[in-house]
């Protein structure tokens, strides 16, 4: 698993990288695992201050492997995916996001939860929960209309409407857009900063700016999950499902 999840240190930052690149960074339960694993011993090291994730090839993450889906068998606290949801929604320490490419569902919503967002001008974003039968995750169905507009989450989360990277920022969602040559130059000079700041105060400011949503957005993760549960065993999700193994447009009953 070590190998789908890179895990490496520079001092005091934590590089998390997804790197299965062949599938597009697809997330599967036990990466979800891992990079739980990780976020949760982070916050117990006293040496780390702070955690990059980012993907490796030209994806930063399509999101959760599909084939996954085969094995449900429901969500609980010891699920890796709610694990890791719950990890990086309750992280202490800065996290710092490096999207170097696409990032879709779970992909795009766990972006939410990061501190710094950062992105090359060529990525492009997608919730295509609802083209899947399926509702959001992640706590996203709080965090997105909060930070960039009901009107905007809903054609991103009811339309499923893909936007790029310029857009992101002016929604609020990336802290900045960067040439993707000069993507890792800008992220490097942001840790420089950080590295240089006291850790008290940055772990401080995170917990002061969060705490004021803290209880709404564990509600609305367990409300997503439970929502996203149901659904996952509806025909819409099949179809879905099928029409994506037959490489075909999903058919749905409308009326």
């Amino acid at each position: 698993m070590a190998n789908f999840i890179v895990i490496t240190r520079a001092g005091p930052v934590l590089h998390l990288t997804i790197n299965r690149p062949d599938k597009k960074n697809a997330l599967t339960q036990a990466m979800y695992a891992e990079l739980a694993d990780q976020l949760d011993s982070s916050d117990r090291d006293p040496t780390i201050r702070i955690v990059t994730l980012t993907g490796a090839g030209d994806y930063f993450s399509s999101g959760n492997d599909v084939h996954d889906f085969d094995a449900f068998i429901g969500f609980d606290d010891t699920t890796p995916v709610v694990r890791f949801i719950k990890a990086i929604a309750n992280c202490r320490k800065p996290i710092v996001a490096i999207v170097n490419g696409p990032a879709i569902g779970i992909g795009f919503t766990l972006l939410l939860h990061c501190d710094l967002v950062y992105a090359a001008d060529t990525v492009f974003f997608n919730a295509p929960f609802t083209t899947l039968g399926l509702c959001p995750e992640a706590g996203s169905s709080y965090w997105l209309p909060l930070l960039a507009g009901y009107q905007r989450a809903a054609e991103i989360l009811l339309l499923a409407e893909r936007f790029d990277a310029q857009m992101a920022v002016e929604l609020g969602l990336v802290n900045k857009v960067c040439k993707a040559t000069e993507l890792q130059s800008t992220v490097d000079a942001v840790l420089t900063r950080l590295r240089e700041l006291p850790i008290d105060g940055l772990l401080t400011v995170k917990r002061l700016m969060k705490q004021a949503h803290r209880k709404s957005v564990e509600q609305t993760i367990q409300a997503e999950l439970q929502e996203f549960a149901w659904l996952l065993q509806g025909e819409a999700f099949a179809e879905a499902f099928a029409a994506f193994n037959e490489k075909r447009k999903p058919i749905f009953h409308t009326d």
